[in-house]
């Protein structure tokens, strides 16, 4: 009796759980659901305004991005004019330098939003030259337009700095190692015959004396990182010949063939605008690049190590201190008159740095990219508006025209000989040497500083050097678009298109000579 009334609580405490069970679950059940209906309404109630939003008053969207920005430079303005005065407003050298920065910043974005379906995207570069060549030659403009030379020499020497550091933690130790045979033969050959043949050429068609000929011929032999190392990535990121490494090669020496050019050219222009004699000169121009390489091994030693690792905002403070310390080296040295020295100091100390950052490399490279966005238009902005069509002569753009293609089929075919022994196919060849012939930067930079040293010392001079600035805008004007289009829409044509998963990725398989 005793063991079977436990038996019947123990089912009766069974059935009543049995029974309470699916209660349970028919009240979790409605819970959950009502707490899914409860999570889901919010959300609907509050996505209700976002969506009334875009239909309302406020513009949305690309119109409310371009009001902001309008907003935003006016109101730049209107603080430099809090600080300067007078400066800020018309024939006042800060107003001149806002007008050419609007205009060129304007001019890029439109070059960047007219864009055919079926066409390469044009370098904004362009528009931001354009725009500034508009602001000197339209008389509205010109006539409160008003930058003073030293401005300008400040501003283009220190776009030249960014151009230079960004060229020198660019540098890949790796891809030089594997590649070093044919990227050095891409990077100097080419720049060294296109200014042997610009001098011989300028010199029976412009009547250019040799050393002015030497001059130019380092000013137009350079090739524009800003327009093969955008269009050679993007060929890269779509698999066109990165088996052979062709994208990584013309990247690696498109940075060693502006130092080149821009070495070349600091050694004639201390021969040109001295009084000592040529081999006093070459002397001083090898010891400014002594001095250069010396000091920026040391000073790229100091800011490899400083700030250190533990530091917090590490890219930043990096970024800073390399930039300040290679301003300072590029500025300094022209107040001295050292010019070569500068420039290879900022060179060398910014590759000697950038091989003891590992992964931080890349996001100093993005902060200095920033600065580059800055200076871009300032500089193409301001090379532009050294062009006056008044004071063009009546022959001065055939023969400068004349010089330079000539000049540039030189280039290109001694580019094509060179890589005849590298491994290439004839396609790939014909790419790589018509690769080879956008000019930009660098033409930008070095083009009105011999104009400018002429105009403070030298006026006699001032003729050599208002055709050298011609040939420099004329050069960027014609090769820069179409050594754009020319990548675009080739590249995808001859260059073999390979898997990126299927291919190894390591250039120390590749077979060139």
């Amino acid at each position: 009796m005793y063991t079977e009334e436990p038996q019947n609580e123990h089912l009766e405490d069974e059935n009543v759980q049995s029974s309470t069970t699916p209660e349970i679950l028919k009240a979790t059940s409605a819970n959950e659901h009502e707490e899914t209906k409860e999570t889901i309404l919010p959300e609907t109630e509050e996505t209700k305004p976002q969506m009334e939003k875009k239909g309302s008053c406020p513009p949305q969207g690309t119109l409310n991005k371009a009001i902001t920005n309008g907003a935003i430079l006016f109101m730049i303005w209107c603080v430099v004019w809090a600080f300067s005065g007078p400066e800020v407003l018309p024939n006042g050298s800060l107003f001149g330098l806002l007008v050419i920065f609007y205009c060129a910043l304007i001019g890029g974005k439109l070059l960047e939003v007219i864009r055919l379906p079926s066409v390469p995207e044009i370098p904004p570069l362009l528009g931001m030259l354009l725009a500034g060549f508009a602001v000197r030659n339209v008389p509205f403009l010109s006539d409160i337009t008003y930058i003073s030379n030293e401005l300008s020499s400040t501003l283009r020497n220190t776009a030249l700095t960014i151009i230079l550091v960004r060229a020198g933690l660019g540098l890949d130790p790796q891809a030089l190692k594997n590649l070093k045979r044919v990227c050095l033969r891409l990077s100097m050959g080419p720049c060294l015959m296109e200014a042997c043949s610009t001098a011989v050429i300028s010199h029976f068609l412009m009547n250019f004396p040799w050393q002015w000929g030497f001059l130019l011929g380092f000013v137009v032999g350079a090739v524009s990182p800003a327009v093969v190392v955008p269009s050679m990535l993007h060929l890269q990121e779509k698999g066109y010949g990165i088996e052979k490494g062709i994208p990584t090669l013309l990247i690696a020496a498109s940075s060693l063939d502006d130092i080149l050019a821009i070495t070349g050219f600091n050694a004639c222009f201390s021969i040109v605008f001295s009084s000592g004699n040529i081999s006093s000169n070459v002397l001083s121009s090898l010891r400014d690049v002594i001095l250069g390489v010396l000091l920026g091994i040391v000073l790229g030693m100091f800011a490899r190590h400083f700030p250190g690792s533990d530091q917090g905002k590490l890219e930043v403070k990096r970024a800073f201190l390399i930039l300040s310390m290679c301003i300072s080296a590029v500025l300094g040295s022209h107040r001295f008159g050292m010019n070569t020295a500068g420039g290879l100091c900022a060179l060398v100390l910014s590759f000697t740095a950038g091989t003891g950052w590992s992964k931080e490399k890349v996001r100093v490279q993005k902060i200095i990219g920033t600065a580059w966005d800055i200076f871009q238009p300032l500089l193409f902005g301001l090379v532009g508006a050294e062009v006056s069509v008044l004071s063009l002569k009546s022959n001065a753009i055939g023969l400068s025209v004349g010089t330079m293609s000539l000049a540039l089929l030189i280039r290109i075919s001694f580019t094509f000989v060179l890589m005849s022994c590298a491994g290439f196919n004839f396609k790939e060849k014909i790419f790589i040497a018509l690769s080879w012939m956008p000019k930009a930067t660098v033409q930008a930079v070095l083009g009105p500083l011999a104009l400018e040293k002429a105009r403070m010392s030298a006026p006699h001079l001032e003729s050599y050097s208002e055709d050298v600035m011609t040939v420099a805008f004329l050069a960027i004007l014609i090769t820069a678009p179409n050594g754009a289009l020319i990548i675009g829409i080739l590249g995808p044509k001859v260059l073999t298109r390979y898997d990126k998963s299927k291919v190894k990725m390591e250039l120390s398989g590749l077979e060139l000579h």
